[in-house]
């Protein structure tokens, strides 16, 4: 039994030291050919290029919230606008419509006042008419009445002398 232990442990030595030979060997062949220098490179450059993404993520995320602010300025700018044009619209609607009343009323009273001055002309023209056929009436029947009474040459010459002056008068 103890040479089987003897020879078991040999063998243990000699995989042991084969295997330790080959992970050294293994190593000494990755830093002979400086992997692990390239890994380090590469992870470097790989850091390297992620804070270059976060960087240009940054500058990104700076030039959006720059467009957002710029964005809602112009819409505030937009809706201030907005609301002063609403205003003004407002103002000129008044006064259209002020203006509109104020044309209104007055074309109103030019008409009101074209028919009062065409109904006192009418009215005057009538009266006018009125008064000249009573006058021809009255002048007529003066003049009738008076040859009637009067026959005589003398008289009619007077009496005919009077009406003349009569008519004048009377217009």
């Amino acid at each position: 039994m103890l040479t089987m232990l003897a020879a078991d442990s040999s063998t243990l030595l000699t995989e042991e030291f084969w295997v330790a030979i080959a992970f050294f060997g293994f190593v000494g062949l990755l830093l002979y050919y400086k992997v692990p220098a390239l890994i380090g490179e590469a992870l470097d450059n790989r850091a390297i290029a992620i804070r270059n993404k976060l960087d240009e993520a940054r500058r990104l995320r700076d030039d959006a919230q720059a467009l957002v602010a710029d964005y809602q300025r112009k819409r505030d700018a937009a809706e201030d606008e907005a609301k002063s044009i609403i205003e003004q619209a407002r103002l000129e609607a008044e006064a259209l419509a002020a203006e509109t009343r104020r044309n209104f009323q007055e074309m109103l009273e030019r008409r009101t006042k074209l028919a009062e001055d065409k109904i006192a002309r009418a009215e005057a023209q009538a009266i006018a008419e009125v008064r000249s056929i009573v006058v021809d009436t009255a002048i007529g029947e003066a003049e009738r009445s008076l040859r009637d009474k009067v026959m005589s040459p003398a008289g009619g010459q007077r009496v005919d002398r009077d009406i003349r002056d009569l008519k004048r008068k009377l217009n």
